[in-house]
């Protein structure tokens, strides 16, 4: 049989599992990238880089990675930090429940287990937020444990190393676990990841630079390009929301706070809603205001936000509203975890951390003259 553009086909049998991650150490070895969170084992510095790694490009994270380990050099620092530190510090990089669970989970270290990491993946997993790819990453790379840690990028790799086209996550860390060597399996799980970052791209993969082609399944079936197979990606639904900022004679605006859990959880937000089946965005805003403040008047529209999230799109569209007075809501009427009234020329990060979306209405806030 032959290949449409004429090559042979050959079906390689995986060889012994000793090639394998020799091959790819090897690779490793002259190639891998400088991290900051690479240059020593310390199970603490590791695990916040897993966490953040997670949904995130290598590149986006170093710089939220570097200044993290300057607020929160180690464990008990960020055990003893609030909340509001934590999301201040996790602002921009999205996905604002692993910080919340990271905060969590090491306060759990410091008050039930001495301030001391778990070093085995099955102690790991039973801290808050930890699932199965960060407790294999830190046990390996941290503890050298012979640990599986199958990211997006592992998955692709091992996808089309075994020729898989619909594999499911637990078959993927089967594989990937008669892989792990003995020795080094912290390299090899960085190895893997690195591999597929770099060379085995989803798309335009440099196979000729693999070091593991000549044991790629894929490869010598000509089915790189179909691995592994790809889902329908479902439509993306769009909610206009009419967000209220509030504006009060001495400068001061209404910021609430979501609830915990949920999207965007513990964040602070200017209060908005979304806008229901005709109604116009201007009175969602309203009715975002109402019960919270009386006698606050709508004076002109300040800016419109759009922002993807990874399952829905929002298009914020802010209403700037003025108070005849100092005015403090009803706190009865705040159920969303609390409220306070912010200095709207500038916002106070550590003290009350907003989502990107909610900062460019911000900004826009602090660009008006005041009233």
């Amino acid at each position: 049989m032959k290949r449409p553009d004429g090559a042979p086909i050959f079906h390689p049998v995986i060889p012994d599992i000793d090639d394998v991650p020799r091959a790819l150490l090897d690779w490793f070895d002259g190639v891998r990238r400088d991290m900051p969170w690479r240059r020593d084992r310390d199970p603490y510095r590791v695990w916040v880089a897993e966490v953040m790694l997670q949904q995130t490009r290598v590149e986006a994270v170093v710089p939220y990675y570097e200044r993290w380990m300057r607020r929160f050099p180690d464990l008990d620092t960020l055990a003893g930090a609030e909340v509001d530190e934590v999301l201040a510090e996790w602002e921009g990089l999205g996905y604002y429940s692993r910080a919340r669970n990271l905060h969590a989970a090491a306060r759990v270290v410091r008050d039930a287990r001495g301030g001391e990491i778990p070093d085995t993946a099955a102690d790991l997993r039973a801290l808050p937020g930890v699932g199965d790819y960060t407790a294999g990453a830190v046990a390996s790379i941290a503890f050298d444990r012979r640990e599986p840690a199958v990211d997006g990028n592992a998955r692709r790799v091992l996808s089309r190393l075994f020729d898989l086209a619909a594999p499911t996550a637990g078959e993927l860390r089967d594989r990937a676990a008669r892989l792990v060597p003995a020795e080094r399996p912290g390299d090899f799980n960085q190895a893997l990841m690195e591999l597929g970052a770099t060379i085995c791209r989803p798309r335009s993969p440099l196979c000729a630079e693999c070091p593991l082609r000549s044991s790629c399944l894929a490869l010598s079936r000509g089915t790189v390009a179909e691995r592994p197979g790809r889902s329908p990606k479902p439509s993306t639904p769009s909610f206009d929301v009419g967000v209220a900022v509030a504006v009060s004679p001495r400068g001061r605006t209404l910021l609430v706070r979501r609830p915990e859990d949920g999207m965007l959880g513990g964040m602070w937000e200017f209060p908005g809603r979304v806008a229901e089946a005709g109604e116009p965005v201007r009175e969602a805003a309203m009715r975002a205001l109402a019960g919270l403040l009386s006698g606050a008047r709508l004076s002109r529209p300040i800016a419109t936000v759009d922002h993807l999230y990874s399952h829905r799109r929002h298009v914020y569209r802010a209403f700037l509203f003025e108070c005849a007075e100092e005015a403090a809501p009803d706190p009865a009427a705040v159920t969303t975890g609390g409220w306070t009234a912010a200095a709207w020329e500038s916002f106070d990060a550590a003290a009350r951390p907003l989502s990107a979306a909610q900062r460019r209405i911000a900004r826009a806030l602090a660009q008006l003259a005041p009233c």
